[in-house]
């Protein structure tokens, strides 16, 4: 009990709040390191990624094919005998007991298929890597929408606040008008009404941000976490390119025609490897070894077991019950439909790109409308408030002042926001504006 005290008092000596932790700070995410975070963590890229990589080695393990190969034999053989005389029973050998001990280089000197298979493990990888850009690209769409729709969440929120501390004065407003006899009690009772739906707006607004932070966490961070919030970088624009300079970089860097290409491209080395099914195959293959009754380097009558040789095939197809032809005939149909799915891609990359740059310029010359709509909104507030307490307008037209003001905010953020995906939508196409 002694020893116990001491300790009591110094803990009773303590401030409140010394054992209490330090709150985590909460985590502001710029653009830049949300686009590192997704692709840290975005399955689909890293699939993306594994499958070119896995492609690669396609193309290495084609390219091995095409050269000489080196193996090293080892065996040993057994055949029963007649007898002490070591004649074989039935089996033809050399001997009962054969040693091998030989290292074989084998290569293929034609082989119009294998170089084939090559170019199109060549094409397949250059396909693999177009669609890992592919899923970057989609990617950095889906961070900026989900980035720019936390912003403008977290705007609308902070807006109903505003409406909200707004509609509080103008309650106070009538309240203190109402005791002088100077505006009707229906007067406090509509102002009052306009609080409770502006409490409302802060609700749904908290609603919202929560939920679009919710779900752009699932992108972020590889466990769940909420302790986040994005920097808000909506009113730094830039400024739009010209649309031939756009284009021309579309059509230049777009991973789409890329893949398609290299798919036409694919489908061509495609038919000479179907087509090598009616050529021959020439192989030659180099023996250096021993292959004797002995494992020695010389047998029994002191004759050398060290030798080499070298045996050339010539491998020509004559009949597969219509094998090869039905190969030639099914890489002829991919190739057909990999060139019609080249002009498709074309024609909607043309298509997209006149659509994003239509919706990405009127989303840039609205930003003046709309800033002006704004400033307008709360210089008619400021006025319509002034001519109430002067008793020249009515309640009615103060309430509907607040609504457009908050409806002017929104609309601006909105246009933010907007003009921001319009060209993230750019960005699919270009790579880079």
């Amino acid at each position: 009990m002694p020893r116990i005290l001491p300790i009591l008092g110094l803990t009773l000596a303590l401030p409140c709040g010394a054992f209490a932790q330090t709150p985590t700070p909460v985590l502001t995410l710029t653009l830049q390191e949300a686009m590192e975070r997704a692709r840290a963590n975005s399955q689909q890229l890293l699939s993306a990624d594994i499958a070119a990589r896995m492609a690669r080695e396609d193309k290495v393990q084609a390219k091995a094919a095409l050269l000489p190969s080196v193996n090293w034999e080892n065996g040993f053989s057994y055949t029963q005998s007649n007898g002490p005389d070591n004649s074989l029973t039935f089996v033809p050998n050399d001997g009962p007991r054969i040693y091998t001990n030989l290292a074989n280089v084998h290569a293929d000197v034609y082989a119009p298929g294998k170089r084939a298979d090559y170019q199109m493990a060549i094409a397949s990888e250059a396909i693999a890597r177009a669609k890992v850009e592919i899923a970057a690209r989609g990617l950095t769409a889906v961070v900026v929408q989900n980035f720019y729709g936390t912003a403008v969440a977290q705007r609308h929120y902070h807006n109903a606040k505003r409406s909200l501390q707004e509609a509080q004065q103008f309650v106070d407003i009538t309240q203190k008008l109402e005791a002088g006899g100077e505006a009707a009690h229906s007067d406090v009772i509509k102002a009052q009404l306009t609080l409770d739906q502006r409490q409302r707006d802060v609700q749904e607004g908290q609603l919202a941000y929560d939920k679009a932070r919710i779900g752009f966490a699932v992108f972020l961070f590889p466990d769940f976490r909420q302790d986040y919030t994005v920097a808000d970088d909506l009113d730094s624009l830039t400024p739009l390119a010209a649309f031939p300079e756009i284009a021309a970089l579309a059509q230049k860097n777009n991973p789409d025609i890329r893949a398609a290409q290299f798919t036409v491209t694919q489908g061509n080395f495609g038919i000479k490897s179907a087509r090598a099914g009616y050529l021959p195959v020439l192989s030659v293959d180099y023996w250096v070894g021993i292959q004797a009754r002995q494992y020695a380097l010389h047998n029994e009558l002191g004759q050398n077991n060290v030798g080499n040789s070298v045996v050339a095939s010539l491998n020509v197809p004559v009949w597969n019950w219509g094998a090869t032809r039905s190969k030639v005939r099914q890489a002829e149909l991919k190739l057909q439909q990999a060139r019609f799915d080249l002009t498709f891609t074309q024609r909607q990359l043309l298509a997209n790109l006149n659509s994003y740059y239509l919706e990405a310029n009127v989303a840039s010359s609205q930003m003046a409308s709309l800033k002006h709509s704004l400033d307008l909104s709360e210089e008619s507030l400021k006025l319509t408030l002034l001519r109430y307490q002067a008793g020249e307008v009515t309640v009615l037209e103060v309430v509907d002042a607040q609504t457009t003001l908050f409806s002017a905010r929104n609309a601006y953020d909105d246009g933010l926001a907007r003009f921001r995906l319009s060209l993230a939508a750019l960005q699919t196409l270009t790579g880079a504006l």
